[in-house]
């Protein structure tokens, strides 16, 4: 089968790395040309547009930023959706909104394609693994079709149901990842404020039992004050306004997104949001002066 994948970032790029690994007949698009450099030295194709990176392929996966910049690549007469074969399938494995999800299943019908959600669990160094776990939604035979893919960029798929359910899910956790880095630092930085040392409270406490055992793997870094990007700060920020955004659609407080979203959006602004999304611990240790 001809794949194509569009979005070489920071996700994409080593999910394209597997793909090309395992010997896939494979294209690639990005907007920035300077991404694809590496893949032209691997032999990989490389299209100039969408279009032309989906015209063939029986199956499209795309890792994109935001809701909005799937829609400019994809919606629409001239984009991708509209080049695309029929039958084909379409696998959006950017994070967005579940009602976006369902929005883009709607377009991909009108063109004839099978749509499916499916974003990922992990950040750069699953993805350079091969460790991301798939969240779908989608029907069981057409998520049956992709697994042979999926599971040469991942260790796990998770079909969680119908259209929009990976997305429901992957939004859930990071709205948790999001708020659990928070209450980590806000509490580290009280502790500072106590008099304990910034050292023992970084070896200690991530490995408590009532902490989110992903802040073993944050601490180290934290202590060296290394935000090398894993997962950008900026798109966290963006995620949680999802989650609120959701959450307005489905008439649900969410009280501690909110106030979690407010912190990113702060910290971005303060110049921290291509940083790694830990780098709200460095935030609140400024503002606190410890």
């Amino acid at each position: 089968m001809k794949v194509a994948f569009l979005g070489l970032g920071i996700m994409g790029s080593r999910m394209v790395d597997h793909l090309i690994e395992n010997k896939v007949d494979l294209t690639v698009y990005n907007r920035s040309v300077a991404a694809t450099e590496a893949f032209v030295s691997k032999g990989t194709k490389v299209a100039k547009t969408p279009q032309e990176a989906v015209a063939d392929a029986d199956i499209v996966f795309s890792m994109l930023s935001t809701p909005e910049a799937v829609a400019e690549v994809f919606f629409g007469e001239g984009n991708a959706l509209s080049a695309m074969k029929k039958n084909a399938f379409w696998a959006d494995c950017s994070t967005v909104n579940p009602s976006f999800s369902l929005e883009a299943a709607q377009e991909a019908k009108k063109h004839h394609v099978h749509f499916l959600d499916a974003p990922v669990a992990g950040s750069k160094p699953q993805a350079r693994a091969g460790e991301l776990v798939f969240f779908v939604g989608g029907s069981e035979s057409h998520v049956n079709v992709l697994m042979p893919f999926l599971d040469m960029m991942g260790k796990k798929t998770m079909r969680i149901g119908e259209t929009g359910k990976g997305a429901s899910f992957k939004m859930l956790v990071n709205a948790m990842l999001a708020q659990s880095m928070l209450i980590f630092s806000e509490t580290t930085v009280l502790g500072q404020k106590m008099g304990i040392s910034r050292e023992f409270l970084l070896n200690v406490l991530p490995n408590l039992v009532v902490s989110a055992p992903f802040l073993q793997f944050k601490a180290p870094n934290i202590k060296e004050d290394n935000y090398e990007v894993q997962f950008p700060l900026e798109w966290m920020h963006k995620d949680l306004h999802l989650a609120t955004l959701t959450g307005y659609e489905h008439d649900q407080p969410l009280y501690m997104a909110n106030t979690a979203k407010e912190q990113f959006a702060e910290a971005k602004r303060a110049g921290m949001g291509r940083l790694d999304f830990s780098a709200i611990h460095k935030y609140l240790e400024e503002q606190s002066n410890v």
